[in-house]
């Protein structure tokens, strides 16, 4: 075997980087194993024609831990997120509806459709904010170990505290955010499709689902729980795309001591008895180690990187039921001219810098994803589309553009039984043909196109069946049962194996919690949890 480390960080993504740095900045000789050429996992910054670059694959910030920016000193290694002047523009055969840019402008924009909607938006935010800071406080907190005896038993009391602490409507929000639909959670406070529909696009977001299957409405939360530039629920565009984020959290990993290895694909997580003993390389290189922690989802790890041998019959069971998929299809385009929106002419509007969400009512949303159940995908499918280089021009040539396509509903498995490969050009031009029927000029405008299938993600980033968030995000895959309950606090089935990403709480998105998280553990478990807090 190569010389022995502490640990090994199977995974070189936005949260393996973050596990890493903290290990290292405790005192632990760390190595990160990245099967791909570049580090970031799927938060990186790609050319994909000749002059034009852009984020790959996660493409905009929100959901990353302040406190991860922070201790990491992200911001004096060049970190800059640029916020959207308003959060979503989402055109339909009424005109359109523009979300954000303020309390007084949304207000303004939903009294267009409904006087109702308008005076009941204070309250609606009131409420989603309320159930929003505790996932707040939540996200950096490990959650009980099921089973786990008295010490699991404080942790879900301490937990449960800060639930029991809200006042009794704010309770009855968090219940029905957590287990109903995102139809009947909005039925509850708007009457307009086209304003219910403004808030339901982040119920689909991932989830391959309508806003009318039951735990939506979780997903819409899990969206809107982040901040940037300290100002809650905002989005942005990085500067210099995803990849400059995990550049800079590359930098602060070997600043802190860890060894980061590419082109280093892990084939086997070894196991001696009942403990952790290392990997093997897809190289045949092995290498020892007492820590694995896997930046992987969990049916990557448990499923393709583990003997079945070296786990038991019940969490073999229990993981092969792990559900995975979230009926993504991403797509880069590189752009001769900006889109020119029929229900709102020009090409230097708000929404442009913005996110453009296609996407006009629930009944929509529910149609895509019965079609994409029914078909593989929806010709007329959820598009989420942004222009990234109208804020940083690094990304394309003067004049010119790049724009992210982020796209619901697209099967995992098409149901035919045919392949992604065959059909992922004909799909890619029903995306085109949606956006082009809303801005006329759009198909003509592409110069070149990148594609992304749920097979392609799973290529080329690891995510088992496309899913961009390690597993689904419903309430049995959540918090303390995330991936498999008795498991929910990072620490794997065989003696020390961790797990460092969005497959663990608080799940995905580019956050670095899981990575912060599971590096408190591991340095828990080795008493030296005291070193990770210091500054």
């Amino acid at each position: 075997m190569s010389d022995a480390v502490d640990a090994l960080i199977v995974g070189g993504g936005h949260n393996g980087l973050v596990c890493a740095f903290y290990l290292a900045r405790a005192g632990m000789k760390v190595r990160i194993l990245e099967r791909r050429g570049v580090v970031g996992g799927a938060a990186v910054t790609e050319e994909f024609h000749p002059g034009f670059r852009n984020s790959t694959a996660s493409y905009t910030v929100s959901l990353l831990q302040p406190k991860v920016v922070a201790d990491m000193r992200l911001p004096a290694r060049g970190y800059r997120v640029v916020e959207r002047p308003i959060s979503n523009f989402l055109p339909h055969e009424d005109g359109y509806l523009e979300l954000g840019g303020g309390a007084d402008r949304t207000r303004a924009e939903f009294a267009r459709f409904s006087a109702h909607d308008a005076a009941a938006l204070p309250a609606y935010e009131a409420a989603l904010e309320r159930v929003a800071d505790l996932l707040r406080d939540l996200a950096l907190r490990t959650p009980p170990n099921a089973g786990g005896g008295m010490p699991a038993l404080l942790a879900a009391l301490t937990q449960g505290r800060r639930a029991a602490a809200l006042p009794i409507d704010a309770q009855r929000d968090a219940l029905a955010l957590f287990v109903r639909s995102a139809r009947e959670f909005l039925d509850g406070w708007f009457e307009n499709e086209y304003v219910k529909a403004a808030f339901a696009f982040d119920s689909v977001v991932g989830h391959f689902a309508g806003p009318s299957m039951p735990g939506s409405a979780y997903v819409l939360l899990h969206h809107v729980f982040g901040e940037v530039n300290g100002r809650k629920g905002a989005w942005g565009h990085p500067i210099g795309g995803m990849g400059a984020i995990t550049a800079m959290m590359a930098d602060a990993a070997r600043d802190a001591g860890a060894r980061i290895d590419l082109d280093a694909p892990v084939a086997r997580v070894l196991v001696d008895g009942a403990r952790v003993a290392g990997v093997r390389l897809e190289s045949g290189e092995e290498i020892a180690a007492p820590i694995v922690a896997a930046n992987v989802g969990p049916a990557l790890l448990y499923r393709r990187l583990m003997d079945p041998s070296d786990l038991d019959a019940d969490f073999r069971r229990r993981i092969a039921g792990f559900r995975t998929g979230s009926g993504s299809f991403r797509m880069n385009v590189a752009l001769a001219e900006l889109p020119d929106f029929s229900v709102r002419p020009g090409t230097d509007n708000p929404h442009h810098r913005s996110g453009i969400v296609i996407a006009p009512t629930m009944d929509y949303m529910d149609a895509a994803h019965a079609d994409a159940v029914r078909d593989g995908w929806s010709r007329a499918p959820v598009v989420e589309l942004a222009i990234p280089s109208l804020v940083d021009d690094s990304l394309a040539p003067p004049g010119r553009h790049v724009a992210s396509l982020f796209c619901q509903h697209f099967a995992p498995q098409l149901p035919d039984g045919r392949s992604w490969d065959a059909v992922r050009e004909a799909a890619a031009d029903a995306i085109i043909d949606t956006v082009t029927r809303h801005a006329p000029n759009f198909r003509a405008a592409i110069i070149a196109r990148q594609i992304h299938s749920p097979l392609d993600l799973e290529r080329k980033f690891g995510l088992i069946d496309g899913d961009i968030f390690h597993g689904r995000m419903s309430l049995d895959q959540l918090w303390a049962a995330r991936p498999v309950l008795g498991h929910g606090h990072y620490r794997g089935p065989v003696r020390g194996l961790y797990m460092c990403g969005a497959g663990a709480h608080p799940g995905g998105g580019v956050t670095g919690a899981p990575g912060h998280n599971a590096a408190r553990e591991i340095l828990r478990d080795r008493g030296v949890i005291g070193r990770m807090l210091r500054a």
